[in-house]
């Protein structure tokens, strides 16, 4: 049974008496609330994501690398200054696996939507490029742009784990896809990524035998064009640390 709002008794307005006399219908609070609601839903958060938050996000665990607080201190800033001080402009997440990435950029489109009801959506990379290759599919009634235009069209994006297919001409191309589109429309792009924001290895010098140890970059995975483009879409937060999710986040009964 749906709960009636004891302030305005359901009817969504309330009269605000003026000092003078007379009063004012304005926009009872419940709405806000469930308009919040109903953008978290339209958002796509995975199950195991709807609880990050900028509360929930732990940056002050014993052992924790001091750039997972001074990453939370940015991405609050960001959500505060948004959209007057961003001007389009998104983050790009980097760091390795398990320290808290994913966390923060939730955090950061949950802030968004909840403060200042930005139409915003989240978006796994691995997810939208199987959804796009299944589209091909002739028994298929989805189309490759019905399942883009929401990642175009979105107030803000949250790009999860970018670069984590493997890297084929495809998959470059529609990534360059994605994030010019995003570009030449001046929409906002919060993206993750387990990949150091670094050119191809292969522009560099060394032996062969070297390039092939070496860990694969952002470059590698993504080409170094859409790499360059993303200098002028995001500003860099680079978080450091253990994974979280063998540590203070490890599964336990209990």
């Amino acid at each position: 049974m749906k709960t009636v709002c004891s302030k305005c008794g359901g009817m969504g307005v309330r009269l605000i008496p003026l000092p003078g006399g007379g009063s004012v219908v304005e926009a009872c609070a419940c709405q806000v609330e469930q308009r919040a609601e109903r953008l978290l839903q339209r958002a796509s958060i995975p199950a195991r994501y709807e609880h990050c938050s900028f509360d929930s996000y732990e940056a002050s665990f014993p052992g924790a690398d001091r750039s997972l607080g001074a990453a939370h201190l940015m991405a609050r800033r960001f959500v505060d200054g948004y959209p007057a001080t961003t001007g389009g402009r998104g983050l790009l997440l980097t760091g390795d696996i398990g320290v808290g990435k994913t966390h923060l950029a939730v955090g950061i489109l949950h802030a968004l939507i909840t403060e200042k009801s930005v139409r915003g959506l989240f978006c796994d990379y691995r997810e939208l490029l199987k959804q796009i290759q299944h589209s091909y599919n002739a028994q298929v009634a989805t189309t490759e742009m019905e399942i883009l235009q929401p990642v175009f069209d979105a107030e803000v994006l949250v790009l999860d784990e970018l670069g984590a297919a493997k890297p084929t001409d495809w998959v470059w191309d529609t990534v360059a896809l994605v994030l010019n589109t995003r570009y030449n429309d001046k929409r906002t792009t919060i993206i993750t990524t387990n990949y150091a924001d670094h050119a191809p290895g292969g522009m560099s010098g060394g032996s062969a035998a070297s390039r092939a140890m070496r860990e694969e970059t952002l470059g590698d995975r993504i080409g170094e064009r859409m790499r360059s483009r993303l200098a002028e879409m995001c500003v860099v937060v680079e978080m450091r640390g253990e994974d979280f999710r063998r540590t203070v986040g490890r599964a336990r009964f209990g």
